[in-house]
């Protein structure tokens, strides 16, 4: 009797709204009720596991069935979407460096933290890359290797341009079936996300944050300014238009779950449903988004940069504007580099800190305080890394089609 106008209710409200209201009662029962906490952090716990096991998955079945299906001659937008990708993170890194120019941020450093160590150079940071292509496939699956799940997605789905009709059917008939998979888990979102946010704010609250307020107001405005100025006015070039609605849309739709999930990986289900709903090329997106997911990283410029800078105002190292424009480079570079999961990005401060000749040991430190306020910086890096992956992508597929009508 219950469950009938529960049900109407679920169907008639958007999932956006449902999110909303499972933040407000997550942050309620936190305050409330944090005995119960505990009880409802199993929810989060299975939603993000449940979106990050079906993820891979769905990152390798969609893109080698959209390239095994792509007729010769078809055109596919690939290759601007690059193009937006590695422009905004660069512009982000540059937004990053001058913000930390402006309002320069100290940091409060003790003893050497033990981290995990991150990697010594560019170098260091291509050759992960170059190794991560070649990893054996299934390894890559179980491992969530994104960068060798796409390289061994798109060499079978070339190789299988040339298979029969019927394989190539069953090939997007399995694509069809692990995206409904997907749909099932994403109508979860809101008690996942009501999980999450109550033991989030149960265990920290906001009391841990305070220490670090004028470095996390530099990151947070940093990120509001990429996503609501320097990603429009990109979009803007492209496109021609008011970038406003589009723009708006994603980080609605997008940014929402992005924020909660902080896993660029586990929101590629719910790009991929927003693309799809604003109709854009099938063949370009199901292979764009799941590469943005491990390329396109804004956010993670402006953590690196800022972060970076931060640990070297603390010890009174002159940065001049060579040395910061580098910094832009490198943050840029390295932000491809970064992991797809949470706090992914963190780990390579230490090689943006060594342009300024800053030991591993206070490095490893900025890193510990990039953990602790990583419940708004994190959530906040995800939410603009992934919505600018939909963003860029449909940037890219309507750019072509006004060139189309021109």
């Amino acid at each position: 009797m219950i469950l009938s106008p529960l049900l109407r209710w679920v169907q008639r409200t958007s999932l956006v709204t449902q999110i909303a209201i499972a933040v407000v009662i997550g942050i309620v029962l936190a305050a409330v009720w944090p005995a119960a906490t505990p009880h409802l952090a199993i929810l989060g716990s299975l939603f993000i596991s449940a979106l990050k096991a079906v993820a891979p998955v769905l990152v390798f079945v969609l893109v080698m069935a959209a390239i095994s299906n792509h007729t010769p001659g078809e055109t596919t937008h690939i290759r601007p979407v690059l193009v937006l990708y590695a422009v905004g993170t660069l512009a982000a890194a540059t937004v990053g460096v001058v913000a930390s120019m402006w309002f320069p941020s100290t940091l409060t450093l003790q003893a050497p933290a033990q981290a995990a160590a991150g990697p010594g150079s560019v170098s260091e940071v291509l050759m992960n890359v170059l190794k991560s292509v070649v990893e054996n496939p299934v390894r890559a699956l179980l491992e969530a290797n994104y960068i060798g799940i796409l390289a061994w997605a798109i060499a079978l789905g070339l190789a299988l341009r040339h298979a029969s009709a019927g394989t190539r059917a069953m090939l997007q008939d399995g694509a069809a079936a692990v995206t409904q998979v997907i749909q099932l888990v994403i109508r979860l979102a809101p008690l996942g996300i009501l999980g999450l946010v109550a033991s989030t704010f149960a265990e920290a609250g906001a009391q841990a944050l305070w220490g670090y307020a004028q470095l996390l107001a530099v990151l947070l405005g940093c990120m509001l300014f990429v996503a609501l100025v320097v990603n429009p006015l990109i979009v803007y070039v492209a496109i021609r238009r008011n970038p406003y609605p589009l723009v708006l849309m994603c980080l609605r739709e997008s940014g929402v779950t992005a924020f909660f999930t902080r896993s660029s990986a586990a929101n590629i289900p719910i790009n991929l449903a927003l693309a799809k709903r604003l109709r854009l090329n099938e063949d370009t997106y199901s292979i764009a988004i799941p590469l943005g997911a491990t390329i396109n990283m804004a956010g993670a410029a402006i953590t690196i940069s800022v972060l970076s800078l931060a640990a070297a105002n603390t010890l009174g190292v002159q940065v001049d504007l060579p040395t910061a424009l580098l910094l832009c480079v490198v943050a840029s570079l390295c932000a491809c580099g970064a992991s797809g999961v949470a706090g992914g990005s963190l780990l390579l401060i230490p090689l943006a800190c060594s342009l300024f000749g800053i030991g591993n040991d206070v490095a490893m430190q900025v890193v510990a305080i990039g953990f602790i306020i990583g419940i708004l910086q994190d959530s906040a890096e995800t939410a603009l890394n992934s919505s600018t992956d939909v963003i860029f992508t449909a940037a890219a597929c309507l750019a072509q089609e006004r060139k189309a009508q021109v």
